[in-house]
């Protein structure tokens, strides 16, 4: 027996004897990647792979008659969905806003086509729902933890300290407790959990946007949420995809619709982890921006702001010419890694209407 041919006989026989030890050690797993791994994509759809699976959470189960998706997440309908709770009148004559918010850290999400990544939500979305109360109501979260991990909410914002949602912690399978304060101050504050590690329960995904209205309300406008965040999608401290509302590049493949001469309001809020700052440039256009939404009166005229982790504030603008322009971060890296969008600017069909019935001939 010639040696080149020995040395294949000798390494088959060395994986054979290697795979048989695994079947012995894992035959259940071993199995389960033979017979593939079935996903539930957030587009509906149904994939399978062969592959070695890296998080053993991303494995939903071998039956291919599996069908449930598990993360439903729409970004443009999030971008200007907000939840007032459920309404009712104290004794005192203060409103009560009610809300059921449910944690869970064993979901998974296609964030880009055909990655999937182990998601940690707040109501089954990333970011979680867009919070909002009017200055003075009583805001009650009926908080339950279905996770498998301890989590809380930690809302940015006034309240006592049993309500701040650090030392108070909440176990999983099923923990619950309420909090109950009363909203303000005026502005655009983050909420999210707070237990150690901290920047891996963030960066998962619990996280998500408080509004709380000046009692005299703001002009009316055209009203959207954008949080700024990241994905680490290797767990290695960096991130490798960034967006605006989690999907990378999601809004510049589908463009945000807006009219001429309309009031656009963005409460933006930052909640990137592992970079020191993020930023927001429009294009075409300049904003006026409140810093953290907490006065009325704007305190600068610009196009680009930039954003430390949690930082956020209220941009206000008009577009004057239709088209095309892009909104994006103007540190390249993240914009070339998904955190840019376009806004599609259309003629303003009320002055359309407006203009029709001028007579110019009179």
């Amino acid at each position: 027996m010639n040696k080149p041919r020995s040395k294949i006989i000798i390494t088959s026989l060395t994986v054979i004897i290697a795979m048989s030890a695994l079947y012995v050690a894992f035959p259940e797993t071993i199995n389960a990647q033979l017979e593939g791994n079935i996903f539930a994509t957030h587009s509906g759809g149904v994939i399978t792979t062969s592959g070695v699976v890296i998080d053993p959470v991303y494995t939903t189960t071998t039956d291919p008659e599996y069908t449930e998706a598990t993360v439903e997440f729409d970004p443009m309908q999030y971008l200007r969905e907000f939840n007032y709770g459920v309404v009712s009148t104290l004794p005192d004559g203060k409103i009560l806003r009610e809300f059921t918010i449910i944690a869970e850290d064993d979901q998974i999400m296609e964030v880009s086509p055909g990655i999937f990544f182990n998601v940690w939500t707040f109501n089954g979305t990333v970011p979680g729902p867009t919070i909002r109360a009017t200055e003075g109501d009583i805001v009650r979260i009926n908080f339950i933890n279905n996770g498998a991990k301890s989590h809380t909410m930690h809302f940015h914002g006034i309240h006592p300290a049993e309500m701040d949602g650090v030392f108070e912690i909440v176990g999983g399978g099923g923990g619950q407790f309420t909090y109950e304060f009363e909203a303000g101050p005026v502005g655009v504050h983050p909420y999210h959990c707070h237990v150690m590690p901290l920047e891996e329960h963030i960066v998962r995904g619990l996280y998500g946007v408080f509004i709380v209205d000046p009692k005299e309300g703001r002009p009316a406008a055209d009203e959207m949420v954008m949080v700024l965040n990241g994905l680490d999608m290797d767990f290695d401290g960096e991130n490798n995809f960034y967006a605006a509302n989690t999907i990378p590049f999601y809004y510049q493949n589908n463009p945000i619709q807006i009219n001429t001469d309309e009031l656009v309001r963005i409460y933006v809020v930052n909640m990137v982890e592992f970079d020191p700052i993020n930023n927001l440039h429009l294009h075409g256009n300049l904003y006026y921006y409140y810093p953290t939404g907490t006065d009325l009166v704007p305190s600068f005229y610009t196009d680009m702001i930039t954003l430390s982790q949690t930082e956020r504030g209220i941009m206000e603008f008009q577009y004057e010419f239709p088209g095309k322009y892009l909104f994006h971060a103007h540190k390249v890296e993240f914009s070339e890694k998904g955190w840019v969008g376009i806004f599609q600017v259309n003629d303003n069909p009320q002055d359309k209407k407006s203009t029709e019935k001028v007579d110019y001939g009179s």
